[in-house]
């Protein structure tokens, strides 16, 4: 008798749940079948991306590269071509299939935006890895890196602010406003020009760097009276690296807008200078002969400019300047503390009395008429 209910009971399930299901809300079975469709188009996309590894190089190649950018994206298609193949069966209410339709168009525009992202990425890094900043002459591939990079940044901020603006025009009551805002032309379009006038200044500096180049990677510069090294430059601020590691944030208009000093602006030599005060007994050509003992037996020397001058005096003194020229700043600030510290060790050594001394005079007086004697 148990046995019978049993199986009774097992025969009357399927018409239990039909009846069950029956009474869920109309959504639930459409809404059921859509996240199955995402469910199966993100799994088939692994299988495919795992399948397409196998066949291409996991290293550094261009096909690897492209492979590993365009994963997101090729599954955000692989979500549109299962709702653009789903929806159309499902048999939905107006006003479902209007609001799918609306987020379908949205997903294609982000899509397509995030496409021209990556490939605008993927080409550009690919170019500037036939240039290599690492090395000692490195201008071309500064001035190539630097264009690159920052003409990479402009075109993704100019093709984020079209994708955001597209995805908003899709919108009734965004359109209704911008249409009004336009017809308008007053106050709320003159505050908006104000409040995006920093990014556009920014944007066009960048372009302007991008295309004159006042600036460049590893560049050595004084801005703001501190000196160090272009680090980075950004689409809005520029990251400079001082000399003791800290690092300077500056605008990016600042370098069209404000002076500054480039020291590698057509080449990386650079000539340093030290000087010397010094009493009027040193013996100059001797002296000029130990300075370019000096320097041309350092490593930092580049072999073209070793020059001794005196170049101005005073009551006490005698100002004399070295000049030695080197490959690079940081070379050339090398060379002269090597200088500085070679050739005042040489004076103490040899020429003591050439070192600053102040100069008095005595005079005796004599007891009876108490006028000064002669020393």
């Amino acid at each position: 008798m148990v046995v019978g209910g049993g199986m009774e009971g097992l025969a009357e399930l399927p018409d239990r749940l039909g009846a069950a299901l029956g009474r869920l809300p109309g959504f639930v079975e459409p809404a059921f079948i859509l996240l199955l469709a995402i469910g199966l188009a993100v799994l088939l996309h692994a299988l495919a991306f795992r399948a397409l590894r196998r066949f291409v190089d996991t290293g550094s190649g261009l096909a690897a590269s492209l492979l590993r950018r365009a994963r997101r994206p090729v599954r955000l298609a692989f979500v549109l071509a299962a709702l653009a193949v789903t929806v159309p069966r499902l048999d939905l209410a107006y006003g479902w299939q209007s609001g799918l339709g609306h987020l379908f168009l949205i997903l294609l525009i982000v899509l397509v935006g995030w496409t021209l992202i990556v490939l605008s990425n993927h080409f550009a890094d690919r170019a500037m890895r036939r240039y290599r900043i690492d090395t000692e002459d490195n201008l071309r591939a500064r001035k190539f890196v630097t264009q690159a990079r920052v003409l990479r940044r402009t075109v993704n901020i100019v093709v984020g602010i079209l994708t955001v603006g597209a995805v908003l025009l899709t919108f009734e009551s965004v359109q209704r406003y911008g249409v009004s805002l336009f017809a308008s032309a007053g106050a709320a379009g003159l505050i908006l020009g104000l409040a995006a006038r920093p990014v556009l200044a920014n944007l066009i500096a960048g372009i302007q760097i991008a295309l004159t180049q006042p600036i460049r990677i590893d560049d050595v510069v004084i801005v703001e009276g501190e000196w160090g090294w272009i680090e980075e430059i950004f689409a809005t601020y520029v990251v400079v690296r001082l000399w003791d590691w800290r690092r300077m944030v500056v605008p990016l208009s600042h370098f069209i807008e404000q002076p500054f000093q480039n020291w590698t602006r057509e080449s990386a030599s650079i000539i340093g200078a030290v000087y010397w005060h010094l009493d009027y007994t040193v013996p100059v050509p001797r002296l000029r002969e130990k300075l370019a003992e000096i320097v041309e037996a350092s490593p930092h020397w580049d072999g073209q400019v070793v020059n001794l001058q005196v170049t101005d005096t005073d009551k006490d003194t005698v100002t004399i300047r070295g000049l030695m020229s080197a490959r690079t700043s940081p070379q050339a600030w090398d060379l002269r503390c090597e200088v500085r510290e070679k050739l005042m060790t040489w004076l103490q050594e040899h020429h003591p009395e050439a070192l600053p001394r102040l100069r008095g005079e005595v005079r005796m007086l004599d007891r009876d008429t108490g006028e000064k004697e002669a020393p």
